[in-house]
Formats: structure tokens, sequence, C-alpha cells
């Protein structure tokens, strides 16, 4: 008979630490709801979690439907003080990981981040919770199952993995047969929308870009090149007298050298003659010749140059 008394005696403390905790619940949602005074609310849930922590986790069902509860309405008071980017690690920091969240707290939370266009916050969280083999027989994981699919993966578009988790594990057990096939429907015509909506280019551009990429250099370019050649050639032969070469002399030879090269295909004055300088001199053909030999020299005489671009 003692022995019963024994093993009886902490009910009554447990119940009336329960009774606490709904007291508190009713002070939180009161504040919530009726005075919006969200902060005392969220604090109220606080303490209400201390009261929890101070019992031992019995197989009764009123422990897990409080602190959802409570759960539910700290939620609401986050999101009223503006404050939800903390929402998720706060449920977190209660269950202990997202696995043992329950179905009603996991759509809540994935609703909120939808609702605040920040869908990235639950992949990770709804992924594990949807692929936790003891949640698959929970009367919500439909719900969240499909919520994970149209407020998560689709808005991100993960169009593959919202077609794994259609066809695979999930799907098989949170949707019927004609379900999953509306949700791989849904998910196709996500990917024809994204696909119209990605510029593409039309096939003249295709055609236009692949010539511009194939093809090889033409006369002017090559003569370019030439003329680079040349340069890098007397730049090597004039090194030791840079020195000595007057600033004005040196940009009187870049201008020659510009005159050179700007001046050496007629055929497209409309690129390289803006300012319709088209008049080739009999000269042009000797610049090549001098324009290394007036950078070394002190004389005055530039004249001749000016005779072809007038």
């Amino acid at each position: 008979m003692s022995s019963l008394q024994i093993s009886s005696s902490p009910l009554p403390s447990i119940s009336s630490g329960l009774f606490k905790i709904v007291g508190l619940l009713d002070n939180a949602v009161e504040y919530l709801m009726v005075q919006k005074d969200f902060q005392s609310a969220f604090e109220t849930c606080e303490r209400g979690f201390e009261q929890l922590d101070r019992l031992v986790e019995v197989e009764d069902s009123r422990y897990g439907e409080l602190k959802a509860s409570l759960c539910i309405v700290g939620i609401q008071a986050l999101a009223e003080l503006n404050q939800w980017r903390g929402v998720l690690g706060w449920v977190l920091q209660q269950y202990g990981s997202a696995v043992k969240m329950p179905p009603k707290i996991m759509q809540m939370c994935i609703l909120l981040y939808s609702k605040v266009g920040e869908h990235a916050i639950m992949q990770e969280a709804g992924h594990v919770w949807l692929h936790c083999s003891d949640n698959s027989s929970a009367s919500g994981y439909a719900t969240v199952a499909e919520l994970y699919l149209l407020h998560v993966l689709i808005p991100l578009g993960l169009t593959v993995e919202a077609q794994q988790l259609v066809s695979e594990e999930v799907g098989n057990a949170a949707f019927t047969a004609d379900q999953r096939q509306v949700a791989l429907d849904l998910i196709d015509s996500q990917k024809e929308a994204e696909r119209r909506l990605s510029p593409s280019p039309s096939p003249e551009e295709s055609s236009q870009m692949t010539t511009n990429v194939t093809k090889p250099p033409g006369p002017v370019v090559q003569r370019l090149l030439g003329m680079l050649r040349l340069l890098q050639r007397g730049i090597s032969l004039a090194r030791g007298r840079w020195r000595f070469i007057p600033a004005r002399r040196l940009l009187l030879a870049v201008c020659l050298l510009y005159l050179l090269l700007v001046r050496m295909d007629p055929g497209h004055s409309s690129v390289l003659f803006p300012l319709g300088l088209q008049t080739v001199g009999p000269a042009e053909t000797d610049v090549a010749c001098h324009v290394w030999s007036i950078l070394p020299s002190q004389c005055d005489s530039v004249k001749p140059v000016h005779s072809y671009v007038t």
C-alpha cells in the first residue's frame, strides 16, 4: 500500500505545475489578443517555458499541447514585434532540433517566412523534418509537405528538388497518386514559366555571335598587329635613349603613329575617320621609316607631316 502511495506522489505536483502553465498561457493570450501588449505576451510565454523546464516530461498529451500553445503565442508575438528573423532560432531553442517540432509549429514557421519573402530560411529545417521517419505518421505531415512544396521549393525555383520530394519517399507518404500527379503538373508549369521568362537569343543573334567568334582577323587588324610589332621593335631599339627624349617629341611621335594607324584603310572611313579625315597623302608610307629617327633627334621640323593630313 505504501509503495502505491510513493509511486503516485509525484502526480499532484506535476498536475499543479501544468495548471500554473495554463494560467500563464491564458495571460499570454490576453496580452496578445486583448491588450495588444506583444512584449508582455512574449515574456509570459518565456516564463511558461521556464515552468515547463522544471517539470519532468511525461507521457501526457497536455504537456506537448501546452508547449506547442506557448510556442504559437510566442511566434505571433515576435511577428507583431517585427522580430520574425529570430522566430526559427527561438523555436529550435525550445525543442532542441527541427525534427522534434510539432507539425503545427512547422506549418506556422513555413507560412511566416513565406509571408515575409524569406523562403530559404525554412529550406533546411523543412527538409530535415520531412525526412525524419518519426514524423511521417504525424497527422499534419501531409500539410507540412504541401506547404514546403508550395512555399519553399517552388518559390526558390528548386524544381528538381520539388520533383524528388513528390516522387520519392516523402511524396509517397504524404500524397495520394492523384495528388502527386497534380503536384508534378504544377512543377512542370513552373519550369515552363521560368523558361519563358529567361531571355534567349534569337536565331539571327546566335548566328551573328557565332560568326563574330569564329571570324578570322581582317586586313585592318593584321596591319594593326604588324604596326604593334614594329612599335615594340622601335621601343627596344630606343630603350637606351628614352631619358634624352623631351615629352613634346614623344607626344609628336605618338601622334604620328596614330595618324598612320587610323589612315591605313580608307574603305572603313565611317569607323576609323569619325571626323572626315579621309585624304591619303603620298608620304604616308614614309612615316613608319621616320618615326624612330624623329624620336632621338632634336630637330623641330614636323611640317611634312601636316602636308598629307590637311
